[in-house]
């Protein structure tokens, strides 16, 4: 869509995580002259550090029916999934109350099908990104594994596995010999697994992102590394950027910024219940476990990745803003029960790192047109699943900005839900 002038229609993406370079990637293939504008360098915050699941079928919302019963038993739990610091609780407490009405049996199951949604085209929307950044490579499709102490353990799971069997998701239920057979590296205190067979993995996430970022710049795109501070209108338009590094112009704005996506939607007259859910790992460097498939154990709710630097055990949720110092005990707790996990772990230089997951209370991101400014548009939110949704939210990004039809129905992420 070339401009009256000639010149290609010029788009400014906030943020160089997996969510802002996917947009950037497939605004670019509409023919957009693309900006990245981050602090960071592509790929080096949450896009980093997570456990690099990229799974079609995730399709399970983070809040649950019962799941109320199990907060205070996560919270007393020092090992537990779940910490909340006090003196943060007072501001949390709007975003954990639309958190838990979001637990509703009816509302899970709608959510339910509005994840998959998003996630379905997830393969499918990455294969061109990745074939043009040369890193096809990077994304396994093992399956992934839920693994549980005892004999029966998927029955407590029924419902989640209810709701990806309705949703079309393939199921396997493995007992104790066929979890061996599968996964022999797993400690054996496990007695039984849901398998995932459709489901893949990235074994480097933070490269991933990099190489997608190369490519964008290798066709024209540039890198600047500010950080916005505002946004300046003029005549009511969103006009430019005020930055740390100075003004910078912008036509059509995209805000994929992350967890510090909220003030700026605020300032364009959205507000919107972004949270940052502070996410740990532990990763032992260059270990040979013998693990291939990306687990989860179900009771403890972390994640063994297999990587290309090592394996990562990452997850638990820790609330305590933006600001407050990372509680490295807790990427600890993930060290030491990862080693009761697999059966060899070998001793070796262990990173410790902390992210912040961009978190709407309903699991869904935002995906959508500003309700307020035609050139502006929010793509964020993704929470646990950004790299899961990155692909596809870049492409309806595109879409949105194109006018074109979407590839999937935008409403139920727009920005103004709630």
């Amino acid at each position: 869509m070339p401009r009256v002038d000639g010149l290609p229609p010029q788009a400014t993406v906030i943020g160089a995580g997996i969510i802002g370079v996917c947009c950037a990637s497939y605004l670019q293939r509409e023919g957009f002259a693309v900006e990245i504008i981050d602090p960071e360098p592509p790929g080096s915050m949450c896009s980093h550090g997570n456990a690099g699941g990229i799974c079609p079928g995730s399709c399970v919302p983070i809040a649950g029916p019962g799941m109320l019963s199990k907060v205070p038993g996560w919270l007393m739990d020092e090992a537990g999934p779940l910490h909340i610091r006090l003196a943060y609780l007072p501001r949390l407490l709007p975003w954990l109350i639309r958190f838990l009405r979001a637990g509703r049996r009816d509302e899970v199951r709608r959510i339910s099908r509005e994840m998959r949604m998003l996630h379905a085209r997830t393969y499918d929307d990455y294969e061109p990104l990745l074939r043009e950044a040369g890193c096809l490579d990077l994304l396994e499709k093992r399956g992934q594994l839920f693994v549980y102490e005892e004999p029966d353990g998927p029955a407590d799971d029924g419902f989640g596995l209810s709701l990806r069997r309705e949703a079309g998701v393939a199921v396997e239920i493995l007992d104790e010999p066929a979890l061996r057979q599968l996964e022999p590296a797993l400690a054996p205190i496990f007695k039984s697994a849901a398998y995932f067979p459709e489901q893949g993995q990235c074994k480097n996430p933070g490269r991933l992102v990099r190489m997608l970022a190369d490519a964008v710049l290798r066709n024209g795109g540039r890198l600047r590394r500010a950080r916005v501070d505002a946004v300046a209108l003029e005549g009511g338009r969103p006009a430019a950027l005020e930055t740390d590094h100075g003004r910078v112009p912008v036509d059509t704005l995209i805000v994929a910024a992350g967890a510090w996506s909220g003030a700026l939607a605020r300032q364009l007259g959205s507000a919107v219940p972004l949270e940052t859910e502070r996410g740990y790992h532990a990763m032992v460097m260059a270990a040979e476990t013998g693990l291939r498939i990306q687990t989860i154990w179900a009771k403890r709710k972390f994640v063994a990745a297999p990587m290309e630097q090592g394996i990562r055990f990452a997850g638990t949720v820790e609330f305590a803003g933006l600001h407050a110092p990372p509680d490295m005990r807790r990427a600890d707790v993930l060290l030491r029960q990862g080693r009761r996990m697999l059966k060899h772990i070998p001793q070796g230089e262990v990173v410790r790192w902390m992210g912040h997951r961009p978190s709407m209370p309903d699991s869904l991101p935002v995906v959508s047109t500003s309700p307020h400014h035609r050139n502006v548009f929010f793509a964020f939110g993704h929470g646990h699943t950004g790299l899961i949704g990155g692909s596809v939210t870049g492409r309806l990004i595109a879409d949105l900005v194109t006018g074109r039809k979407p590839v999937i129905d935008p409403a139920p992420y727009r920005v103004d839900r709630f």
